[in-house]
């Protein structure tokens, strides 16, 4: 199963990473917090595929 995150930014990514931790923490199943913190591994596992962003200095990228 997949999930498509559109339209959100970096901070909001992170807001949903963070809710699905603090879902993890307070579930009473093992399963369910099992699952959140897998979509949470599989969050990061699909930013780290991104290359990294480039910066600008002074007009200069690199």
């Amino acid at each position: 199963m997949a999930a498509q995150l559109t339209g959100l930014g970096l901070d909001d990514i992170a807001g949903v990473v963070e809710c699905l931790l603090i879902g993890a923490d307070v579930a009473t199943s093992v399963e369910l917090a099992a699952r959140r913190r897998s979509l949470v591994d599989g969050i990061g596992d699909a930013l780290d595929a991104f290359p990294a962003p480039r910066r600008i200095v002074e007009g200069v990228a690199w």
